[in-house]
């Protein structure tokens, strides 16, 4: 079983900054591919950004391509995303995932995640 905490989520106005961080209770992090998630009231959970076990490879939703950047270290069993030029419409509970797979590559959907977790909200005002 692998816990998932994220942190870093708030309140900010339109044009800034925050950084999330999740951090993993696993020895075996370098095996995950890890992803951050986004769930608005009302909507499906859409991937934001993925990143593959070495983090070579990421992957973007086309909506923060250029503005959010996916990040790990496995020494710290941690994964992050920066999120600059932020957006009201990004307003949504973030959630950060881990697939156990097979290939150092991103993971896009959502059903193929063994692990999640518990949100952080982030709130951007106009």
């Amino acid at each position: 079983q692998v816990q998932l905490v994220e942190s870093g989520g708030g309140l900010v106005q339109a044009g800034g900054s925050l950084r999330l961080s999740c951090a993993a209770s696993t020895r075996f992090f370098s095996w995950y591919a890890m992803g951050w998630f986004r769930q608005a009231p009302g909507k499906e959970r859409d991937v934001v950004a993925a990143i593959s076990w070495s983090g070579g490879i990421t992957y973007y939703a086309d909506s923060v391509k250029g503005r959010f950047t996916i990040s790990r270290d496995n020494a710290k069993n941690t994964v992050y995303l920066q999120m600059n030029s932020l957006k009201p419409e990004d307003t949504a509970v973030y959630y950060c995932g881990a697939d156990r797979t097979n290939y150092d590559l991103p993971v896009k959907s959502s059903n193929e995640y063994d692990y999640w977790g518990q949100g952080t909200q982030v709130t951007v005002s106009s």
